[in-house]
């Protein structure tokens, strides 16, 4: 069963840096992001919906996020589940739709969203490493089982190698540059 695939190896190792830039676009920046409110879910219709099933989010403005709710009987569940996601912000209702004011960041607040973007990346570089640790298990698996040669599981562990070492790269691009983004420069 444990046959080395590049291909599976790579897709893996892929899938963790877009999990990752999933988690940080979560992160608020001081600018409006439509990701903000992913996590949010509504009580509604006896049931708990995410946030996108139950309203459009737009960014109409940098600092602004509205919130159309499409039943408008619904309006005050959507409300309630914003503020108390604990994602520090108020909702203005106008009857119609949610305006959301992206408040400033304090300096500490910038501090703590950027530690949490480091633990968000040293989570994909760990699940990376998983991957490459996965893969060379599987090319020292092969070679017992006589499927491949010595020189072919060190052609294929440099490979795991340089797969790996593109992958923690890309981690720390994007990581680096959510933190320059939050810390406002």
């Amino acid at each position: 069963m444990a046959k080395y695939d590049k291909a599976d190896l790579e897709r893996r190792m892929k899938g963790a840096v877009e999990a990752l830039r999933h988690d940080l676009g979560g992160l608020r920046t001081g600018r409006a992001n439509t990701t903000l409110l992913e996590p949010v879910t509504v009580n509604v219709y006896g049931s708990q919906m995410p946030l996108n099933q139950v309203a459009t989010i737009s960014a109409p403005e940098p600092r602004m996020l509205t919130v159309q709710v499409w039943d408008k009987t619904n309006i005050g569940p959507v409300e309630k589940a914003i503020r108390s996601a604990g994602l520090g912000l108020n909702p203005i209702n106008d009857g119609n739709t949610l305006r959301l004011p992206i408040p400033d960041l304090t300096e500490d607040r910038r501090k703590e969203l950027a530690k949490l973007a480091h633990t968000y990346a040293e989570k994909a570089r760990v699940a990376i490493r998983n991957v490459r640790r996965d893969g060379i298990d599987n090319l020292k698996t092969d070679e017992s089982k006589k499927e491949i040669s010595e020189d072919d599981r060190k052609r294929g562990e440099t490979e795991v190698q340089k797969l790996t070492d593109e992958q923690i790269k890309a981690v720390d691009d994007v990581a680096s540059s959510k933190e320059q983004e939050i810390m406002g420069r």
